[in-house]
């Protein structure tokens, strides 16, 4: 893998800043709103001790993933800053790989709907990222969930989030070179600043990919309820998994509801199938979350539940696009007279197991259970 001079500027911090050529190209879309084609975004290098002051102390935490944790703090000044600290596995090397990864998708690219990454810290053993101040935090911590936070997300926000979602993954589908899959779209994945612009963030699973590669077999990394079953079963890794995830994130937003619910008596009941369920029924205006109150127009939340299921459909290849789905939600193009298939699903994590074979290609995080088959988020 080549790197950016912004990436090896992080492991050596006398590497030149500005150089004519990149590894990474830009195409040129000016009509694009959000879209900024800069060669050499504003990237930095932080001494450890500059950020532990920053966050004095590392004290106020403001979350938590898979591979590290989040702390506020404010650079003398300037404006509040995130900073990750990547919890680093000597062993396998895990969360390297994920600063890495970061480091080469984000460090050179700049979108309204991207997480901006401002730059990163190398300390010995200590790997930290830079990141702008999310005021809203994410969308699963602030908007999903209960229904007090659920009241609070009215239907333009709702639109807004899933129209600037789109954007993002279109620009780094279709319109960024080499193109970056996410890998790992959900609704804690979705940060949210103070004008509630929605930003794409933790690109630690991200793969670059150029025009002619059509898929990348890769280790199976994801979230149970996002993840698209043909990846999950043959570690085949293409654009299209991030639609299927986008689909699901679309469903979430529109409904309100849980990817995956528990019930004791039900058992596991999946977004997904619920959603197939009262498309066949004709009812699919029941999805549309209750806590709107009927504040919605019911053809614009019909169209935009229907662009989930078309994202979600089992055979990947009759999945629009990134484009497509964008024009779609914006009424650019009809989703009346296309067909939509039945969607397909991960439910059983030990069958993707038995299906995959090869043990080695999984790993299991904290969150994971003792059956998963997969990289757990």
């Amino acid at each position: 893998m080549k790197f950016t001079p912004s990436f090896l500027g992080c492991f050596n911090p006398s590497t030149p800043k500005f150089i004519e050529e990149t590894d990474y190209g830009y195409v040129k879309e000016e009509e694009e709103v959000g879209v900024t084609n800069v060669p050499h975004p504003n990237f930095r290098v932080f001494s450890y001790n500059e950020l532990r002051v920053a966050t004095q102390g590392f004290k106020n935490k403001i979350g938590e993933g898979g591979f590290g944790t989040v702390y506020k703090g404010r650079l003398i000044g300037d404006r509040f800053i995130a900073v990750k600290v990547v919890s680093v596995e000597v062993e396998s090397m895990r969360g390297e790989r994920e600063f890495i990864s970061e480091i080469a998708a984000l460090s050179d690219i700049k979108h309204d709907n991207l997480v901006t990454l401002k730059g990163c810290c190398v300390d010995g053993a200590q790997r930290l990222l830079v990141y702008d101040y999310m005021e809203n935090n994410s969308l699963a911590q602030t908007f999903l969930g209960t229904e007090q936070k659920r009241a609070r997300f009215s239907w333009e926000l709702r639109k807004g989030v899933a129209l600037g979602v789109a954007r993002g993954l279109w620009y780094l589908h279709e319109q960024v070179n080499p193109h970056i899959i996410h890998r790992d779209i959900k609704a804690s994945n979705i940060l949210v600043d103070a004008d509630f612009t929605p930003k794409l963030a933790d690109f630690g699973l991200a793969k670059l990919f150029t025009d002619n590669v059509s898929y990348i077999s890769t280790r199976v990394a994801g979230t149970l309820g996002y993840l698209s079953p043909e990846y999950a079963y043959s570690g085949h890794l293409t654009r299209k998994s991030d639609v299927y995830s986008f689909g699901v994130l679309l469903l979430e937003i529109v409904s309100g509801r849980q990817v995956v619910e528990y019930h004791f008596q039900h058992g596991e009941q999946f977004l997904v199938d619920k959603a197939w369920e009262l498309y066949n029924a004709k009812s699919l205006l029941m999805m549309v979350d209750s806590q709107l109150n009927g504040d919605f127009p019911e053809e614009e939340a019909i169209r935009f539940l229907r662009v989930g299921l078309l994202c979600v459909q089992e055979i990947a290849r009759l999945r629009p696009a990134m484009s497509a789905a964008l024009k779609m939600l914006k009424g650019e193009m009809s989703t009346e007279d296309v067909d939509i298939s039945q969607p397909g699903l991960v439910s059983d994590l030990m069958e993707v197991k038995i299906r995959r074979r090869v043990s080695s290609n999984f790993t299991s995080s904290p969150a994971s259970s003792s059956n998963s088959s997969f990289q757990a988020r």
